[in-house]
């Protein structure tokens, strides 16, 4: 049963699933707990794939981002206790203008931000900000950040995935391993690939020609970028594309693989939660600013030598030859992955940080 608040949560897709990817969690989890939630998006379409069953999930509507500008529409929902614009997008002003005219008092209204291990973030982590102009002026939003320390948001953590990953055993694994890659050598690295575009690419895949790993490569982007590397290639590597799955999905091919590379914010920390070694496409941004979130990063992982070169080679914050890890220093990246792990349980995941904030502002009101 539904019984808690009626959250909204607006999310805008720019060119990536990572966005839609965290607000579907959040959505689900919101559920989980008893939340009811409406999600809306301008760009819905990668939920086929992601979560299927997403338009029938009770507690839950997924709506066009359009509709939050009808007015029509917008008199026939109940207010929503709490507004969440995720990761900058703005409310649309008829939604805002809507709600400040027909309610008694404000939403408890959260920016939820990016995630970033950069020392300022507990620092900002929950001040108010006030809105200084347009329908809303006079309200106050709250910032939430996610993060990796205490005096943040947490991490998105579902309540069952540590169990989930503990039944996921080894039967489990070698039969997914068995179906993925049937041709992996019995001495070799399962390698999942998840990234952008980056330059350092066809170094991997050179490293990788003539040994017996094998690398997994997820649809879209990552599955394009190996396509134009390989075509300039005369020996290829041992590997084969995936096909799109859903989240849980995901999970079960970051616990099957011995290294995985991830992208953006959502893989990033699904990576995190499989205690498994990992490397970190980070976004890029034009002004180079994600050079700087990345060594945040890796200070807070307190990433041996060898994983900090390969990152920063692999994000081109240093140019050269990307290292090949060897196996003591595969294994020094996974006791890194495992410390990183254990720090992240023993902290409050972001959901009832979320749920902890909104009911302490209802106690304030």
């Amino acid at each position: 049963m539904q019984s808690g608040h009626l959250w909204d949560i607006f999310c805008t897709v720019i060119d990536n699933h990572g966005d839609l990817g965290v607000c579907w969690r959040l959505t689900r989890q919101l559920r989980d707990a008893g939340q009811r939630v409406r999600l809306w998006v301008d760009d819905a379409s990668a939920l086929s794939w992601m979560a299927p069953t997403a338009h029938q999930e009770p507690g839950i509507e997924v709506r066009p981002w359009s509709d939050a500008s009808q007015i029509s529409t917008l008199q026939a929902l109940p207010p929503a206790d709490v507004w969440v614009e995720a990761f900058g997008c703005d409310i649309p002003e008829a939604f805002v203008a809507h709600g400040v005219a027909t309610r008694a008092q404000q939403p408890k209204w959260i920016n939820l931000e990016y995630l970033s291990a950069e020392d300022w973030v507990p620092r900002m982590h929950g001040l108010p900000s006030p809105v200084m102009s347009g329908p809303a002026k006079g309200w106050t939003k709250a910032f939430f950040y996610p993060g990796f320390t205490l005096g943040t948001g947490g991490l998105l953590r579902e309540t069952d995935l540590l169990e989930r990953q503990q039944n996921f055993d080894l039967v489990k694994r070698s039969a997914w391993r068995e179906q993925h890659a049937p041709n992996l050598a019995p001495n070799g690295l399962l390698i999942s690939l998840f990234c952008y575009e980056p330059a350092a690419l066809p170094q991997l895949l050179a490293q990788l020609v003539g040994t017996p790993h094998h690398l997994l490569v997820p649809p879209g982007r990552p599955l394009a970028a190996v396509q134009q590397a390989l075509a300039g290639m005369a020996v290829q590597p041992n590997w084969s594309a995936l096909p799109y799955t859903d989240q849980n999905g995901f999970d079960e091919m970051l616990w099957a693989c011995d290294l995985n590379f991830v992208r953006g914010e959502d893989s990033l920390v699904r990576a995190l939660w499989t205690g498994q070694p990992f490397v970190w496409h980070i976004y890029p941004q034009d002004d180079n600013a994600h050079h700087t979130k990345l060594e945040a990063f890796l200070v807070w992982m307190h990433a041996p030598q060898s994983l900090q070169r390969f990152h920063r080679v692999w994000n081109g914050l240093h140019e050269g030859e990307l290292p090949a890890p060897d196996p003591q220093q595969l294994a020094d990246w996974r006791a890194c992955a495992l410390r990183a792990k254990q720090a992240l349980v023993n902290q409050q995941d972001l959901l009832q940080q979320l749920l902890m904030h909104t009911e302490s502002a209802t106690r304030a009101t």
